[in-house]
């Protein structure tokens, strides 16, 4: 598998009816990529996934694939806490041609870690596209254990990932010590980035890189090439933007980021609203801070 080492979480674009914005994801998506991105991931939390319909999910896997082509990568979200609805949305992403599923751990229903190893196995066997697993334990009850993603990553061929967004550096490393050569460990929050690249990690599923996707790849390519001072100034110059970017829920403070930065992508969905005008203050000054 072949996605790069910066994928941008890629937020959806609402018109003013809080319709999908097709034409907008397609700028959007262009967007990232000519600013350092290797491909995106849509339709995940950053892309409101809970409140998007499978057809809009699935049109916008498609216009998104046609607007980046094969030269980038396009992730597809396909997972829920239903295992047969995210069978389904994969096998159909996979007809559309991304090159590549996501699947979260499944929240609100709690699976035991038998459970867990069963949703993604089956996940995974529904397509033959690569899965990367989703661990995001401040939005789903259980967390995805190091012993059952090493259990898939050696199981299951086309499981190739795991996204961590967990922030333990203990629990990432052994994930790395057991899997196989090959599996790759993607940060999923943007201020563990270089610390998961320290102990092995391969890169980011990033939400900071919709406004700061240059300064993100320095940072990378510099780590990647032994860089390692050039890599920490970049990461403590940016930790005030990827603060400021979770002062509330995601995708909410990021859509204040883009509108600020003049590239807006409309409202959001509820039980989502769009920040207050303290939180766009100290939105605005982390960006001035970060990525003046």
């Amino acid at each position: 598998m072949k996605l790069g080492r910066l994928l941008t979480a890629m937020v959806t674009p609402f018109d003013a009816e809080l319709n999908v914005d097709y034409g907008r994801a397609r700028e959007l998506a262009r967007m990232l990529v000519s600013n350092g991105s290797d491909g995106v991931v849509v339709s995940g939390t950053t892309g409101e996934s809970p409140t998007l319909t499978n057809e809009e999910k699935l049109r916008l896997f498609r216009e998104v694939k046609e607007a980046l082509g094969d030269s980038y990568a396009v992730v597809a979200g396909t997972g829920n806490y239903c295992t047969s609805e995210s069978m389904e949305l994969t096998r159909a992403a996979a007809e559309v041609g991304v090159d590549a599923a996501m699947a979260v751990v499944p929240y609100y229903n709690n699976p035991p870690q038998e459970g867990l190893y069963r949703h993604f196995r089956a996940i995974a066997e529904a397509s033959p596209l690569p899965l990367i697993l989703y661990n995001v334990p401040s939005r789903s009850p259980r967390n995805l254990e190091p012993n059952t993603v090493a259990r898939l990553a050696s199981d299951v061929k086309n499981v190739a990932a795991v996204k961590e967004a967990s922030k333990n550096l203990e629990q990432i490393t052994e994930i790395i010590a057991k899997t196989p050569d090959g599996f790759l460990v993607y940060s999923g929050d943007d201020s563990t980035t270089l610390p998961i690249l320290g102990v092995g990690g391969y890169g980011i599923i990033s939400v900071a890189s919709h406004v700061a996707g240059p300064q993100i790849r320095r940072m990378i390519d510099a780590f990647v090439e032994g860089r390692v001072d050039e890599a920490q100034a970049i990461n403590c110059k940016l930790m005030p933007l990827f603060k400021a970017l979770f002062i509330t829920s995601n995708p909410i403070p990021v859509k204040a980021a883009l509108k600020l930065c003049g590239f807006p992508v409309g409202g959001l969905r509820l039980p989502l609203v769009e920040a207050t005008e303290a939180e766009e203050a100290v939105i605005a000054a982390a960006m001035k801070q970060s990525i003046s």
